[in-house]
């Protein structure tokens, strides 16, 4: 079974703008998504979807350098971007992987992917107490088409992936959790204070060629609990 990762992302975020090509460790985030997605034993192609808006030539370039394959569709209807990437591409299961994202865990991806297929299910997701910034979502090229079908809200076609969670009549949908308790943190890249813990745990964790996991922040964490301080005040949100 062919598994595509399509990485969303784009430059015209209202909160902290550009930031997907903000540094971390002498790379852009968004490279750094790409790099950790890169060792997922169950991925076999990556595809970046960004839009056709102008300022998102700067990501066209920067994967056009690498030879990755980039799909560019609508800024306003996200749910449309993905449909038609995956229509062009001829896809059959997909793994939605956000540009803001940069600690996303390669073997929580893979072990996400694993019990998709062991399901049978249509979609899967990870879920439970994990921290913000390891979301996981995989979905087969039926039920995308019929979520582009059938959603006219903008909430739903603008995360994707909402109208399949709330329609189990529909689809049959797996839940794995794997971690409890961590859901106070946030690994996600929307405010200039995620930015500065991320690139606290990049300064202390990157090395080139190694992917550090989720195990390894938790425990830099242990040594250094006022990195995790960094962003504690931002309320975690739920799509």
């Amino acid at each position: 079974m062919k598994v595509t990762a399509i990485l969303q992302g784009r430059l015209g975020s209202t909160r902290l703008p550009g930031k997907v090509l903000l540094p971390l460790a002498g790379k852009p985030v968004i490279i750094h998504v790409y790099e950790r997605i890169k060792h997922c034993m169950n991925i076999e192609k990556i595809i970046i979807a960004t839009t056709i808006n102008r300022r998102d030539e700067a990501i066209v370039r920067l994967f056009g350098h690498l030879g990755v394959t980039i799909f560019r569709g609508s800024e306003e209807d996200p749910l449309d971007r993905f449909f038609r990437a995956a229509t062009k591409y001829n896809l059959q299961h997909i793994v939605r992987i956000m540009a803001d994202c940069p600690v996303i865990d390669p073997n929580v991806v893979d072990t996400v992917i694993t019990y998709y297929f062991r399901g049978n299910y249509d979609f899967c997701y990870l879920g439970g107490e994990f921290p913000t910034g390891l979301d996981v979502t995989v979905f087969s090229y039926p039920t995308l088409k019929k979520a582009w079908e059938k959603t006219g809200r903008l909430s739903d076609r603008e995360h994707i992936t909402p109208y399949m969670q709330k329609h189990p009549e529909l689809f049959r949908i797996g839940c794995l959790e794997l971690f409890k308790g961590l859901c106070h943190h946030r690994w996600v890249l929307d405010h200039g204070s995620d930015y500065r813990l991320l690139t606290e745990i990049y300064n202390q964790l990157y090395e080139p060629d190694k992917i550090f996991t989720t195990k390894d922040i938790l425990e830099l964490f242990d040594r250094k609990p006022e990195i995790a301080k960094l962003n504690a005040h931002i309320p975690r949100t739920i799509i």
